[in-house]
């Protein structure tokens, strides 16, 4: 098959690529953002009239953490809708019948019961921290609902926890938290300090799935025939969850990093800071039947995480 890839040069959409060139096996089509603007519709447009794919896996968005979520939440409204309503027509005019979206746990209610199975969409109030950023995913799942409703199209999205691993974006102030941590405590271990500061109470409960694991993931549902998917995803059409089916604490979590980068200081949380959503764990029990499931433990990840952040940046100062 000729595949697009939306968003190849970003953490997921990379790994997305090294598993499909792994199994060479189709014709792989990308872009850079440089090359396709994906919240431009003409260039969209022209790009499928052009290319036309077999299918498409839209791995390209805005993200970001919190601080990032907070500062700039028209731009990730904007964008993030923007890129999923050209893909995802023009996807469908140039004769696309099969496309995968990733979207983000971020979608389920603040008060969702734990895990998150996907019925609990549109149940209750989203986190406010990630509302705009949440409100453009769940549209996205909509679409493709609504394309496979009106149009009869196969198109499928999963919904991934908490990623990480290589290609992830370490930047001081708009990284996720595992990026964020594994930053700061090598610098610290670095420089010799003797604390590091962590952001909340260290109680909140986060599940983390290795990017590479998504790859797989990803790949495995988009390569499910149709009838076995829609069997587990009925009455939803189109979204299922994709984790590692654990979770730990923050603290927890700030503890390996610490293991992982060598720093023996103290570990202090700020509790003036906020906490965000205290539990986020994924009902990964439709995958599960399904056949698939994680297999990179999450110390082994941080470590693996860790050593390609060095081999980008050995003094630890990187910020993309």
């Amino acid at each position: 098959m000729k595949i697009y890839i939306a968003g190849h040069r970003g953490m997921v959409g990379g790994a997305i690529l090294r598993a499909l060139q792994a199994q060479g096996q189709h014709e792989l089509v990308t872009r850079t953002s440089a090359e396709l603007d994906l919240t431009d519709q003409a260039a969209v447009r022209a790009f499928f009239q052009t290319e036309r794919p077999d299918q498409v896996i839209l791995a390209a968005a805005k993200v970001g953490g919190i601080h990032a979520n907070n500062s700039y939440p028209a731009q990730f409204i904007y964008e993030n809708l923007m890129i999923e309503c050209n893909v995802i027509h023009q996807a469908y005019a140039a004769g696309v019948t099969k496309l995968l979206q990733l979207g983000s746990s971020c979608i389920y209610p603040k008060e969702a019961p734990q895990p998150m199975a996907e019925d609990a969409l549109l149940t209750g109030v989203l986190e406010a921290t990630n509302e705009p950023y949440a409100i453009a995913k769940i549209a996205g799942i909509k679409l493709c609902e609504s394309y496979n409703r009106q149009y009869g199209t196969d198109y499928r999205s999963v919904m991934p926890t908490n990623l990480y691993g290589p290609g992830d974006n370490f930047h001081p102030e708009n990284s996720h938290v595992l990026p964020a941590l594994i930053r700061r405590f090598h610098q610290a271990a670095q420089e010799g300090a003797e604390e590091v500061v962590v952001w909340g109470s260290g109680k909140p409960m986060r599940e983390f799935l290795h990017v590479d694991d998504m790859a797989a993931a990803s790949l495995f549902v988009a390569g499910l025939d149709r009838a076995t998917y829609e069997a587990e995803t009925q009455p939803m059409l189109s979204h299922i969850n994709v984790g590692s089916g654990t979770d730990v604490t923050i603290r927890e979590l700030a503890e390996t990093v610490a293991r992982v980068t060598g720093f023996t200081g103290h570990l202090t949380f700020d509790a003036t800071k906020p906490d965000g959503t205290m539990r986020k764990l994924m009902d990964v029990s439709r995958l599960t039947r399904l056949g698939w499931r994680a297999t990179i433990p999450l110390e082994q990840g941080i470590a693996g995480t860790y050593r390609w952040y060095l081999t980008q940046d050995p003094a630890g100062l990187r910020a993309k």
